[in-house]
C-alpha cells in the first residue's frame, strides 16, 4: 500500500514516514500543493494525507483538483483548522476524513485502515491456484498460506493488478521500490525467483512470464 504525504513541515513528514514504514506502508512525500498533486496524479497512491496550509496550492485547492480530475484516492486532512465550518468546507472539497493537529499516530493509523477498507480494493484476487488478499496482506496457493516478505507481496500484487500488461523492470523499481534514479534492476529478478519458489511455480509460463530484456507479465 502506498501513502502520499503532502505536508510542508519536515518534522511531521519524518515522524509519519517512520511510523508508516514500520507498519509496512510505502511512503512518498511532497512539500507543497503543486508537487503533491503531481505525485498523486503520477503514482495514484492508496491514501493521501493532506495538510491544509501549504505553499503553492493549499490543501483545499489540491483536494478539489483531485476530485475534478476524477482521482478518487481517499484523502485525510491533517490540519490545525478545527471549526465546524472549516470541517464542512474540507469535506465538501472531497476529503474523506479530517484529523486535527496534534494527533495520535495510533488514531491516524486506524483512520487510514478504515479508509482502505471502504475503498473498492478487492477482498481477493485469484490467478489459478493462487489467491491474494490485499487487505489481509496474505497469499494462498491451493488454500494453503504462502509466507511472502512484504516486498515479495507488494511485487506480486503489483504484477497481478497489472495482469495482461508487461511490467518493465524500470516501472517495477519505481512503483514498487519507489526508487527513481539509476539502480540495478537485477534485484527484481531475485525477488521474482523467490516468489516462484515459494508459490511452487514449476513452469514460469504457467504464471509469471519473463519478457526477456523488458520485464514480466502475468497474463489474463
Amino acid at each position: 500500500m502506498k501513502i502520499l504525504i503532502i505536508e510542508d513541515e519536515s518534522g511531521i513528514v519524518n515522524f509519519l514516514r517512520q511510523g508508516l514504514q514500520e507498519e509496512g506502508y510505502d511512503v512518498i512525500a511532497a512539500e507543497d500543493g503543486k508537487e503533491g498533486f503531481a505525485m498523486a496524479e503520477k503514482y495514484r497512491p492508496d491514501i493521501i494525507l493532506l495538510d491544509w496550509m501549504l505553499p503553492e496550492s493549499n490543501g483545499l485547492e489540491v483536494c478539489k483538483l483531485l476530485r475534478k480530475k476524477k482521482i478518487d484516492t481517499p484523502v485525510i486532512f491533517l490540519t490545525a483548522k478545527d471549526t465546524v465550518q472549516e470541517t464542512i468546507e474540507g469535506l465538501r472539497a472531497g476529503a474523506n476524513d479530517y484529523i486535527k493537529k496534534p494527533f495520535s499516530f495510533d488514531e491516524l493509523l486506524e483512520r487510514i485502515k478504515v479508509q482502505l477498507r471502504a475503498t473498492h480494493q478487492p477482498e481477493e484476487l485469484a490467478i489459478g491456484p493462487v489467491v491474494i488478499f490485499p487487505l489481509a496482506h496474505k497469499v494462498t496457493r491451493d488454500g494453503a498460506e504462502v509466507n511472502l516478505t512484504h516486498r515479495e507481496f507488494e511485487l506480486l500484487l503489483y504484477l497481478v493488478k497489472n495482469r495482461g500488461s508487461v511490467c518493465s523492470r524500470k516501472d517495477i523499481i519505481g512503483d514498487v521500490w519507489d526508487i527513481h534514479f539509476e539502480y540495478d534492476t537485477g534485484v527484481i529478478d531475485v525477488f521474482i525467483n523467490a516468489i516462484r519458489k515459494k508459490l511452487n511455480l514449476i513452469k514460469e509460463e504457467d504464471f509469471i512470464k519473463t519478457i526477456r530484456g523488458v520485464g514480466y507479465i502475468i497474463e489474463s
